[in-house]
């Protein structure tokens, strides 16, 4: 099959050698906007690949916690038919775990020190099937039975307040009793049966867990609060919860892990579009620095557009000739970035321990960061926007030179030659 002169000529033109000093010039400043736009795709998406993987660490740590849906009663009350409400659910075909708990907020004290914390009550027995942090302690779960009063503090709590296993803290459930001396919380003795840790520090310094009917009876309410499950997809969820609404008969509220973070994935999302549209126009210079070295090759090339012109040729054909120049370093470009950045992206957890070795350095210390490990996660959905984005500025840039190519006169290029 034969191909169209153009495309010859412009890919002539592209890997043009460096048989004169004007030549080499063209083809080196060429060979740099295809590097700067090959430099610009690579960290496009290793940026972004590094922001999902962190992203994904710390929601996957907040998941370990924090279940995929809650169904709870209104005003923090007691459900009133928990059985019906958990069958309910479950028919879901999404749904693959069910537990009740209650949520209540209150104090922990020992001595003169006192900490505000997350209460949650939980069924040990089923809190293993909708969360992971469950399932890595149902050991030291197992030991929250009804009536015992044992309390499982976070790790960071735990330290904070300077107890360890065996030792008694006291609760204090801020919604009192009424005596003639006036309101008086409710204070209850417990007994640390152990620490877990989630890897997360917001629920590592704030979050306590007892036996569901325990929490009942210290604030006082008639059953669980609330229902948590876990999806077989957790990007479901969401409508996950649009479904169930429309399943369960009780009057109660549902919500999805995106809503119970929200401020937090909005300020990820936010800071990812940022970081796409700075790192976007590296690839845009680099991307119009073709029209320079399109200019200097239509003035290099005058003479032969000349005679290309007087053996038939139309402006339109010139004009694809140096598209086709243009669009040849755009793509050569962008490939060669989405190869250098998907190779780097994808052993970033062998390049960063190397650099971090050699320059006898640690970028994200165990003591100062919850992640100590560069994670990454390149995604089809950032990659394939990062290279037509690259490909249409590069075919942009061509356009205007182009067109000044086709506008040559041949009579006036070759006057003086």
């Amino acid at each position: 099959m034969q191909i169209p002169y153009e495309l010859a000529l412009g890919w002539r033109y592209t890997r043009a050698g460096r048989a004169t000093r004007r030549n080499g010039f063209i083809s080196f400043i060429s060979g740099v906007s295809m590097l700067g736009i090959a430099l610009g795709v690579a960290a496009l998406i290793i940026v972004l690949s590094v922001m999902n993987g962190f992203q994904k660490e710390v929601r996957d740590r907040m998941l370990s916690v924090v279940s995929h849906v809650e169904i709870f009663a209104p005003n923090g009350q007691a459900m009133q038919d928990v059985a019906t409400t958990m069958r309910q659910a479950k028919q879901h075909p999404e749904v693959i775990g069910a537990a009740p708990f209650v949520a209540a907020q209150g104090l922990i004290a020992r001595g003169e020190d006192m900490k505000g914390v997350i209460v949650r009550g939980i069924d040990p027995q089923r809190e293993g099937e909708v969360t992971d942090l469950a399932a890595a302690n149902a050991q030291v779960l197992q030991q929250l039975t009804p009536g015992s009063f044992n309390i499982v503090l976070g790790q960071e709590l735990a330290h904070q307040m300077g107890v360890q296993v065996g030792d008694t803290v006291t609760l204090i459930a801020p919604s009192g009793q009424v005596t003639p001396a006036g309101v008086v919380p409710r204070l209850k003795q417990m007994t640390v049966a152990g620490t877990f840790d989630s890897g997360h520090y917001e629920y590592d310094s704030a979050m306590v867990m007892l036996h569901h009917e325990d929490a009942q009876r210290i604030f006082r309410l008639e059953g669980p609060t609330g229902i948590r499950l876990k999806l077989k997809n957790l990007h479901e969820a969401p409508r996950v919860v649009q479904e169930l609404s429309g399943m369960i008969t009780e009057f109660l509220y549902l919500r999805d892990w995106t809503q119970q973070n929200k401020t937090w994935f909005a300020a990820v999302q936010v800071e990812k579009r940022m970081m796409f549209i700075i790192l976007t126009l590296i690839v845009a210079v680099a991307a119009f620095n073709l029209v320079s070295t399109l200019v200097m090759t239509v003035t290099d090339k005058r003479a032969d557009i000349a005679i290309l012109r007087t053996l038939g040729a139309s402006p339109a054909s010139i004009m694809g000739i140096f598209m086709v120049q243009g669009a040849m370093v755009g793509v050569i470009g962008t490939f060669a970035g989405l190869a250098l950045g998907l190779l780097v992206a994808c052993n970033i957890d062998v390049i960063v321990p190397a650099i971090e070795q050699a320059l006898g350095a640690s970028f994200l210390p165990k003591d100062i960061y919850l992640i100590s490990k560069m994670p990454s996660e390149p995604q089809s959905s950032d990659i394939m926007p990062i290279a037509i984005i690259s490909l249409i500025l590069a075919f942009v840039a061509t356009i205007y030179p182009s067109w000044r190519a086709s506008r040559v006169n041949p009579a006036e290029a070759l006057r003086y030659e």
